[in-house]
């Protein structure tokens, strides 16, 4: 089914990595450079400053996770303005953060927004036809969950196999 809506010409993307996962972000963001050219990018100070500053990409930097840039991103999602949500988190070493942490990633699933916490589901996701499509955020104050018509459903029909 097609929308007259307009689509989008790039998502608002946020990158986020701890510590022993910087080196991955900066690889995983170096192998899809020509993707993420294409959309607007936010992260958390040291992520973004080494993507900025390695990479070359343009990219609006928050506080440091610690010092509240995790909530920084958390509410940006909370008021519907990232699309996408690229985490890389470290399962193996505590956080200081922790709660902060557990905070973003609740609200990106409440908000309805894609996360990937590993390489592997960043690149199907950055890879997506998805990406080009329109996505409707959902925000719990606005009521209940629309149902029929939701934009998943849509997505799958237009996703089937042809002929």
């Amino acid at each position: 089914m097609a929308t007259d809506v307009p689509l989008p010409a790039g998502r608002r993307i946020a990158l986020i990595a701890h510590d022993n996962k910087k080196q991955d972000m900066l690889e995983w963001a170096e192998y899809n450079l020509a993707l993420l050219a294409g959309h607007e990018l936010f992260a958390t100070a040291t992520t973004g400053r080494l993507v900025h500053e390695q990479l070359g990409l343009p990219v609006t930097c928050f506080r440091s996770g610690p010092f509240g840039g995790d909530q920084q991103i958390g509410a940006r999602i909370a008021e519907g303005e990232i699309d996408l949500l690229v985490f890389f988190w470290d399962p193996l070493e505590p956080q200081p953060h922790d709660p902060d942490v557990k905070a973003l990633l609740r609200v990106a699933v409440v908000c309805n927004i894609p996360i990937a916490c590993n390489r592997a589901t960043a690149d199907f996701l950055i890879s997506s036809p998805l990406m080009r499509r329109l996505h409707d955020q959902w925000d719990p104050a606005a009521g209940p969950r629309p149902q029929p018509g939701h934009p998943a459903a849509r997505d799958q029909a237009q996703l089937a196999p042809v002929g």
